[in-house]
């Protein structure tokens, strides 16, 4: 298990977090404008590492996509009376389920784009109430992590755009790039830290666990910023929204991040 180093300090600008990796060590420091990148290049690799994530490990979430497709395999064998359409059928449920997956995914890729990931520092870096912060293994940016502050809601910090290079997991860059986010929300005195993922695969939440966080709700057929909401789209398309929250007073965390 990885050995995390935290330091922040609060007179200077900000040196980051450290977490111990073998011989390396990972840096979690804010943004910084040659970032940007690199940035978009990690953010756009992993969301569309979930098109196939949705398309298939996801089928097995919905039921109700499963018995919809029964139904019209059973529908169109008792019309056509072929026996390779129920070989066929399945086969071009797959293909509309990653061809319709990637078709929202990009759309919401896109979408970020146009937003605050092509305007990281108008979004994240001009208010002390956002920040957005990338993980730093050698010299090269291996992560990136963003949270807004809502006191609308509550007083909760929204942790957002949580990204690891594929090739840098498992080193503890992800728990080092939470905990920057928990700390930034003791730091200001936000009652809690939430976030939303449509991920299936269980190494994302197994990392939300890990921080501490809990699932406090579902969403099902959540509708994805980008989706044109179609008749097919909705027919291939369908994800479940998680609902994490991380309760800020209940935890042991300090405000120099220490547990």
């Amino acid at each position: 298990m990885d050995k995390i180093m935290q330091r922040n300090d609060v007179q200077k600008h900000d040196k980051g977090l450290k977490a111990q990796n073998g011989l390396q060590t990972v840096v979690v420091r804010e943004f910084e404008s040659a970032d940007k990148e690199e940035i978009q290049r990690i953010f756009s690799e992993g969301l569309m590492e979930m098109v196939a994530d949705t398309a298939f490990r996801g089928l097995r979430h919905h039921p109700e996509s499963l018995l919809l497709y029964t139904a019209m395999t059973v529908v169109s064998y008792v019309i056509t009376m072929c026996w390779w359409v129920i070989g066929l059928l399945p086969a071009i449920v797959l293909c509309g389920r990653y061809f319709y997956s990637r078709r929202v995914i990009h759309g919401y890729l896109e979408h970020a784009m146009s937003t605050d990931i092509g305007d990281i520092e108008g979004f994240y870096m001009k208010t002390p109430d956002s920040c957005l912060w990338v993980a730093v293994l050698g010299r090269r940016v291996v992560g990136v992590i963003a949270a807004v502050g809502q006191q609308k809601s509550g007083g909760a910090v929204e942790l957002q755009r949580m990204s690891v290079d594929w090739r840098y997991r498992r080193c503890g860059v992800g728990v080092a790039l939470g905990r920057k986010v928990v700390e930034f929300a003791v730091t200001r005195k936000y009652s809690s830290v939430v976030l939303g993922t449509t991920a299936y695969t269980p190494a994302a939440h197994q990392l939300y666990q890990r921080l501490g966080f809990r699932c406090v709700g579902v969403t099902n057929g959540y509708i994805t910023p980008g989706a044109r909401c179609s008749l097919l789209e909705r027919i291939f398309y369908r994800v479940r929204h998680h609902h994490y929250r991380f309760d800020v007073e209940n935890s042991k965390v300090t405000s120099n991040g220490s547990h």
